[in-house]
């Protein structure tokens, strides 16, 4: 098979309906949209919310809640399994997660799980940790450091 023998599949292209352009078209004149009114109109129709004319619910339901978004934290986890990696006695950082290409992208900080073993005692100094996390890394002989 070469490049250009490739076709798509049987009934998955359909040709456009090129409307008012002719009686023989069958869709000449009003392309469709029958005689006048508000939908024969450019940008006619009401939107999906529109209720025939009644107050729609959207409109008749309270506002509830807000949004803290501007304020929220986002960590990046990490599981504690992934840290073996590195050699012993080494002081993982945020900036060393992102060298090795733990981490692809920096949020607001990093924080360590518990899920995995961790076999090498490190320095791990990140912007949280998990208590699990924090007691599997102390009990091979590593340190633990909140930023």
């Amino acid at each position: 098979m070469k490049l250009h023998e490739i076709k798509p599949d049987e009934g998955s292209r359909h040709s456009l309906k090129r409307k008012g352009r002719g009686i023989g078209s069958g869709l000449g004149k009003t392309a469709g949209k029958g005689h006048k009114g508000q939908r024969a109109r450019s940008g006619g129709g009401k939107g999906p919310a529109f209720e025939g004319g009644q107050t729609p619910i959207i409109r008749r339901l309270p506002k509830r809640g807000f949004s803290n978004a501007r304020f929220k934290t986002t960590l990046v986890a990490i599981n504690v399994s992934v840290l073996d990696r590195f050699e012993a006695n080494t002081e993982v950082t945020p900036a060393l997660l992102k060298q090795a290409g733990i981490v692809k992208q920096m949020k607001d900080g990093i924080k360590i799980l518990g899920t995995g073993e961790i076999t090498k005692p490190l320095t791990v100094k990140v912007h949280a940790i998990s208590q699990t996390a924090k007691e599997k890394i102390e009990a091979v002989g590593g340190k633990v450091e909140v930023m």
